[in-house]
């Protein structure tokens, strides 16, 4: 039996996902998990590379535990944040997280080289403090001498890809979150870095998803006790669940929901319109260069942190005794609630206030709503709010593309969040199909199975994630 292994990494944690194929449909186990998070170093963020790594190790020694050992792995992560290593493949300064303070006024020494409407014009890519390109120019101005000893730029999977293999690949999709790639001709925009001041030499050739980096270093075979191919997924998070959106339509609606939800279509080119860029869309890279034309929308973030308020023994009036305040209990007491107020849930107020059940309860005061008290009246607020925003997020969508769609494809974990789905369907007017919640992941291995020859395209691979995991349709 062939296994496949997925290692999918987030700002928070990280997971190895062993899969295989079993009478014509994707079987997978989490065989690891670990913890991850930003450190504080000398007043920044960064990230720790070796104990990521390490846990990297441990994930694939446990293949060899259980006698599965993989054909191929691969990783993906987050977007925009980087490694840069010296001509002897040694990393040089520290790797910033991408919430480190350091890129503050970073977009203004940008437009002073290339205005902001010129530089979506040029890269379609959304404007985000933290995006590659004012991390550079960071380190252009805090640490030119880091910045002018580094011979090589890797996002992060493509550094772990490097320690694995001895081979530097910079990916696509990955690449594309930077706003340093020419939509045009899909390469880094050589002219744009240039302009700005980056060492040109950073950036090599891209390497698009289901592309072979090589075999394992022979130390790396000895700590973990087998051999596989390293093949490149679409190593951006986002980009690997896109890929797992069980649909064979040729131009899919989507809702990568999770922490944040990624709102958004597939597109043959890059949209770099004012409109676009009005709307607050990017146009990131993805597979076979299907433009990945999306908008950041608060996700279940604002409902993970009311969780949290719950359990640390938030009080509120009628309480009843020990509640349960899990997702599906939330999710299912908010259906049976009346209260009818929403808030902008991409308000500025919600992305990280000390209390968010009282940042929802101070914007329904201030917008002349009912004030929700019980957990389930703001569970509810919160659900209402959040299919809110995607019915707009949808009618732009399609007025700015000119697209119309009958369907939503909800993957991530926010899939199993039923009433939201539901009320989704009924904002929208489309049919919903939700799940898989293990897009990334079951994304990470798509890429694989279509480089192994199991599927000859990505169509075929989607209709066969529609098979093994039990899409359900919601109509409003």
């Amino acid at each position: 039996m062939k296994y496949y292994l997925a290692i999918d990494i987030g700002a928070s944690s990280g997971r190895h996902l062993l899969a295989h194929m079993e009478n014509g449909k994707i079987r997978y186990e989490e065989i690891h998990r670990f913890a991850n998070g930003m450190k504080e170093e000398e007043g920044h963020k960064v990230w720790d590379l070796d104990e990521l790594f390490s846990e990297i190790l441990n994930g694939m020694k446990k293949c060899m535990t259980l006698g599965k050992i993989p054909v191929s792995m691969g990783i993906d992560t987050w977007g925009v944040d980087y490694v840069l290593l010296d001509q002897k493949g040694e990393r040089v300064g520290r790797s910033y997280a991408y919430r480190d303070s350091r890129t503050e006024g970073m977009d203004e020494e940008v437009y002073r080289i290339i205005p902001e409407n010129k530089l979506y014009e040029r890269t379609g890519i959304q404007k985000a403090i933290f995006n590659t390109i004012y991390q550079l120019m960071a380190a252009k101005q805090q640490e030119p001498e880091k910045l002018e000893k580094a011979d090589a730029l890797l996002m992060l999977p493509d550094y772990f890809h490097f320690l694995l293999t001895g081979v530097k690949k910079q990916e696509y999709t990955n690449a594309t979150t930077s706003g340093l790639v020419d939509p045009e001709t899909k390469e880094w925009d050589l002219e744009l870095i240039k302009e700005l001041g980056f060492p040109e030499r950073l950036f090599g050739p891209l390497s698009t998803p289901c592309t072979e980096v090589g075999n394992l270093r022979p130390e790396i075979r000895e700590q973990v006790g087998f051999d596989c191919k390293v093949v490149l997924p679409a190593t951006h998070d986002t980009g690997s669940a896109v890929m797992s959106v069980p649909s064979t339509e040729e131009n899919v609606l989507y809702i990568s929901s999770g922490t944040w939800s990624l709102f958004g279509c597939e597109a043959e080119k890059a949209n770099c319109t004012e409109a676009a860029r009005s709307a607050n869309f990017t146009n990131e890279g993805g597979y076979e260069y299907r433009y990945r034309f999306l908008k950041n929308i608060m996700g279940l973030w604002m409902i993970q942190s009311v969780k949290k308020e719950l359990e640390a023994g938030w009080d509120y009036t009628d309480r009843t005794g020990k509640e349960d305040f899990s997702f599906a209990n939330l999710c299912d007491l908010a259906r049976s609630e009346k209260i009818s107020s929403i808030v902008d849930a991409n308000s500025e107020v919600f992305l990280a206030p000390d209390s968010m059940i009282e940042a929802v309860q101070k914007e329904c005061a201030r917008t002349g709503q009912q004030v929700p008290v019980t957990p389930w009246e703001i569970a509810r607020v919160i659900y209402r709010s959040l299919a809110e925003c995607y019915g707009k997020a949808a009618e732009e969508l399609e007025s700015i593309t000119g697209m119309h769609f009958d369907a939503i494809n909800i993957v991530g974990g926010g899939s199993n969040a039923e009433y939201l789905n539901l009320l989704t369907a009924e904002r929208t007017g489309k049919t919903v199909y939700a799940g898989p919640s293990e897009a990334t992941a079951i994304g990470n291995i798509g890429a694989q199975l279509i480089a192994d020859g199991e599927y000859a395209s990505l169509k075929e691979f989607r209709q066969c994630v529609y098979d093994s995991f039990g899409v359900k349709e919601i109509r409003g």
